[in-house]
């Protein structure tokens, strides 16, 4: 059997049994493509180069394994093959913590950010730092920085601790652990925060694959803002002038604006939108 034979056989499957993506992909054709190729050990960009190859008995049995896993579990398939790719970078990850997928990634890799930074930009941190993979971004953005990945998840930043050594940045991020800003006197000049925000509404009927996550890393209260109301009323004080602030707020631009009217936020650009990241100044903050 060809590989592209394979491909099509699982993705049928994956459709079939109604499991839900967004965890690296967003279709069934490419979640297929990610399970074969990761267990063959090719690049999981060489579709076209490997389309054709014959796969052994063996290969085909052991590719439709892991697909079977993933259906039965209904865990992400980053879980399952404990690596997570984000702007072509590999990242370790596994169930004690957030599969990163954060849209400020995007901002980081395309410079979006770099108009709102100077030479002054010295300190950064990544607030609720998962497992670490924007810390370890923009450590790779702008190699002149510093960084400290803070997480209230003890269990989360020992992945981020391995996403650290895997990239060889111990010298530059500092993993910190820290309820919101509690151990975290800064000054900073730019903060990077993906929350938790999904309202109590959306957590109540996630799908499966969701909540195989943990909890701490998505549930953001009644409208999904809780931790964002304590972020806005302490961060400018762990600000530097002329710092930003880019926050990671998802589908929740409508609570976001009703929890905070007048607010002059600028919101970001992304491959879903230009509501999902929004940028604030240490000005545009209250005191």
């Amino acid at each position: 059997m060809k590989l592209i034979t394979l491909v099509d056989e699982l993705a049928a499957q994956l459709e079939a049994a109604g499991v839900s993506f967004g965890h690296g992909t967003t279709n069934a054709f490419d979640e297929a493509v990610w399970l074969v190729l990761w267990h063959l050990g090719l690049p999981l960009d060489e579709l076209d180069a490997h389309a054709e190859r014959e796969l052994k008995p063996e290969e085909q049995h052991a590719a439709r394994e892991l697909l079977h896993r993933r259906i039965a579990t209904r865990q992400p398939a980053a879980y399952l093959t404990r690596e997570a790719w984000l702007q072509g970078v590999p990242f370790y990850v596994d169930e004690r913590a957030i599969v990163p997928r954060s849209f400020i990634a995007e901002l980081l890799a395309d410079g979006t950010i770099d108009a709102w930074l100077s030479e002054r930009t010295q300190k950064v941190l990544d607030l609720c730092t998962g497992n670490g993979s924007l810390a370890v971004l923009a450590a790779m953005a702008w190699p002149e920085i510093t960084v400290d990945a803070a997480d209230i998840s003890a269990e989360a930043l020992e992945v981020a601790r391995i996403n650290v050594g895997k990239h060889a940045m111990q010298e530059r991020i500092r993993v910190v652990q820290s309820d919101g800003l509690s151990a975290l006197p800064g000054p900073y000049d730019l903060v990077l925060c993906n929350p938790p925000y999904v309202n109590a509404g959306s957590m109540a009927v996630l799908p499966q694959e969701y909540r195989a996550e943990p909890a701490l890393a998505l549930a953001g209260g009644d409208d999904g803002m809780d931790f964002v109301r304590r972020l806005l009323r302490d961060v400018p004080s762990r600000m530097n002038p002329g710092a930003v602030l880019v926050l990671e707020i998802g589908n929740e631009r409508d609570n976001f604006e009703a929890a905070f009217p007048g607010l002059e936020a600028v919101w970001l650009e992304t491959s879903a939108g230009a509501d999902q990241v929004l940028l604030l100044t240490r000005e545009a903050l209250p005191a």
